[in-house]
């Protein structure tokens, strides 16, 4: 755990309107294994993944401007130029381009970012915003932006995540492109003269709490690197998002609640001492174990806790700068108020931090 000299200036976020998951089926049309030649229906997707819509929308998530004006609006709540940020982090695990962090490249010079500020693209997943913090918080400057998109329609509208009998975890794919999501989010950091908050993070993959280091990194991309090159038989097959569905649900409940129990070690009643705490958005029913289990320990109000996986599917990093976007428009949150975000993700990572939020 480590103390932070950082304030949220300026928060965004972006997401398509959702589409019902009923709609999203018809219009996806998912095999079903069990009866030739027809489609998942939404009443079971939503029975097996629980989430009722989703942001869904590939017209409108293909051009990289939507992310730079997530950006720019967050650099303007945060009366902040572009000419004032001295490091930038962005945060994806479906970036427009896959090498040479040309996303970096091209999302600064259409943020008008100086020269000088080094290209940062993390290739995380949904912990994303704490391995950020956690990197924001040894940087040099005043002034972060922190920058994170989902392109999940764009990833994974193709037919191998439909029928592919080559990815080792081929017949689940389909769960990838229903449950991940559209969004895109902004938050600025400024520094300030006295700590304000903590966090920490973990890879866990030397000891994972009491036990021996995690070793499933939970989503399984194997295509368009070194050992299965574009161009080769089974790149395209290998190059998908596919979920280690028990492994995730194991390091999600376990992760999660290492997380709270640090966060307590370290500030005891925690939870009654932040405005909002902002967990993340995996799925409806590894959420909502996690939450229940934690209500019924410290017996705190389900409104303190910020939910959206049911309404928006997996929003990836965004899903709880949404969250906190949200309530910042509500005015939840007020200028001071601190707030916790605890995510864990693939890699597998995890992390938490606490930290006042002072948007005007």
């Amino acid at each position: 755990m480590n103390e932070i000299n950082l304030a949220i200036t300026g928060v965004s976020s972006f997401v398509a309107e959702p589409i019902t998951i009923d709609d999203w089926a018809n219009l996806y049309q998912v095999p079903d294994r069990q009866k030739t030649g027809k489609y998942l229906d939404g009443g079971m997707i939503e029975k097996i993944l629980g989430i009722k819509s989703k942001s869904w929308a590939p017209e409108v998530f293909k051009d990289p401007a939507v992310v730079v004006n997530t950006a720019k609006a967050a650099m303007a709540k945060a009366q902040v130029t572009a000419d004032e940020i001295d490091a930038a982090i962005i945060v994806t695990c479906s970036p427009f381009q896959v090498q040479l962090d040309q996303d970096a490249f091209h999302l600064y010079k259409n943020l008008g970012l100086p020269d000088h500020v080094v290209p940062v693209l993390l290739g995380a997943g949904c912990a994303g915003m704490a391995r950020a913090i956690a990197l924001a918080s040894q940087m040099a400057g005043k002034t972060f932006l922190i920058i994170s998109y989902s392109l999940s329609s764009l990833y994974t509208q193709t037919p191998v995540y439909k029928n592919n009998a080559v990815h080792p975890l081929g017949k689940s794919l389909w769960m990838s492109a229903a449950l991940f999501s559209d969004g895109a989010s902004a938050v600025v950091l400024r520094r300030t003269e006295q700590p304000t908050g903590y966090s920490f993070y973990s890879r866990d993959s030397l000891a994972f709490g009491q036990e021996d280091g995690f070793e499933d990194p939970l989503i399984h991309y194997y295509g368009s690197g070194a050992w299965a090159p574009p161009g080769t038989q089974e790149c395209e097959a290998l190059s998908c998002f596919a979920m280690s569905g028990n492994s995730i649900k194991e390091y999600y409940i376990k992760g999660m609640t290492l997380n709270h129990q640090q966060l307590e070690r370290h500030q005891p009643g925690y939870l009654d001492q932040v405005r909002k705490l902002y967990t993340h958005q995996a799925s409806p029913m590894l959420t909502n174990a996690f939450l229940d289990t934690l209500i019924k320990e410290h017996t705190i109000d389900r409104s303190k806790i910020g939910i959206n996986v049911v309404k928006y599917g997996n929003l990836v990093t965004t899903s709880t700068i949404k969250l906190l976007d949200d309530d910042l428009k509500a005015g939840v949150i007020e200028a001071g108020d601190k707030i916790c975000i605890s995510v864990v993700g693939a890699g597998p990572e995890r992390g938490a931090f606490i930290i006042p939020v002072y948007q005007l």
